[in-house]
């Protein structure tokens, strides 16, 4: 224990001098634009995924409450034994209506969304191309499947297209991409990652939290955005984002959702999301579904933002997002 000790501090201090340490900001107010930290100061909150101001919205917190008052909070099991209530399959049921697919699968995070999607569906004789950049949780997933891996760079198509016949002689090959990169918050280019797909025989998957609730008509994502609907295999989300609140989701063809719903291990062995959690997300989506004024008024916002830090000199990058 004592060299696992000494290699952990030795770490640590490496982390401290290279100005990599991350210390937690404690804020002691319900998350939003301007927030009270724990030493009592006020700042301006520009770095939360709150895109549409939901995690503390009136109409959230009062469906979580009368949720809580209903049904109690704890699930005490995984969703397969005795924890799936009926506000578990409406949840499920709604999204795949707010999104256009066939079903939808819950999960306690994203992360764990897609760190049970690739070893459930593919095995050694797959293969996994998957953009660069993509997100963490993706590359952990990744890893946990015996599939073989490819990866192409960001958006290059070039690039993509010789992975891909690299790959030919695999069983099935999945292409893995963000939606919207979160770091420079540009757009995974969907319409030729679909061809590329379509021409190759390969599954489209697309992790898009940082799309849902932002694009598309009324948040509908990047599928949507790009008129894309039946193009897209799989569509890993999150209702932490713009939905307010938490918990990941995959959506997409009904014998994929089935067939994580049967070998999963995130969904099999973990306890499922809580009742006043899924009420909150459902009242999301009824906000979503009833006006466009939230993600309009994102939109307005991130466009006035985005012109007035390059009035003042500021180079914003690549994005094509809120993300800046």
């Amino acid at each position: 224990m004592s060299g696992l000790t000494d290699h952990a501090l030795a770490e640590l201090d490496s982390i401290r001098s290279q100005g990599l340490f991350k210390a937690e900001r404690t804020i002691d107010s319900p998350q939003n634009t301007s927030i009270r930290l724990a030493n009592s100061s006020h700042v301006v909150n520009l770095c939360a995924n709150n895109y549409l101001g939901l995690a503390d919205h009136p109409d959230i917190v009062q469906a979580a409450r009368d949720a809580l008052d209903r049904w109690g909070y704890g699930m005490a099991s995984v969703r397969f034994i005795c924890g799936t209530q009926s506000v578990h399959h409406t949840l499920e049921q709604r999204i795949s209506s707010f999104l256009g697919t066939d079903d939808t699968i819950l999960y306690s995070s994203c992360f764990d969304a897609n760190g049970g999607l690739f070893e459930t569906l593919l095995s050694e004789q797959d293969a996994i191309i998957s953009d660069q950049l993509n997100h963490a949780s993706i590359i952990d997933g990744i890893r946990l499947c015996k599939a073989q891996r490819y990866r192409y760079r960001n958006n290059d198509m070039t690039d993509l297209e010789q992975q891909l016949q690299a790959a030919q002689g695999c069983r099935n090959r999945l292409i893995a991409t963000d939606g919207v990169f979160s770091m420079d918050g540009d757009i995974g280019a969907l319409p030729q990652l679909t061809e590329l797909a379509e021409k190759y025989g390969a599954i489209m998957m697309v992790d898009d939290a940082h799309g849902e609730g932002v694009l598309g008509k009324g948040g509908r994502g990047i599928v949507d955005h790009f008129g894309l609907h039946g193009k897209v295999d799989v569509e890993v989300g999150t209702m932490s984002k713009a939905f307010g609140v938490v918990g990941g989701i995959v959506a997409g063809k009904a014998v994929i959702i089935e067939w994580l719903r049967q070998r999963g291990r995130p969904f099999l062995f973990s306890s499922a999301m809580t009742v006043p959690d899924a009420a909150a997300c459902l009242t999301a989506v009824d906000l979503l579904e009833d006006s466009t004024q939230l993600v309009d008024k994102l939109w307005d916002n991130a466009k006035y933002f985005k012109a007035e830090m390059k009035r003042l000199g500021f180079n914003t990058g690549v994005t094509e997002t809120p993300i800046t």
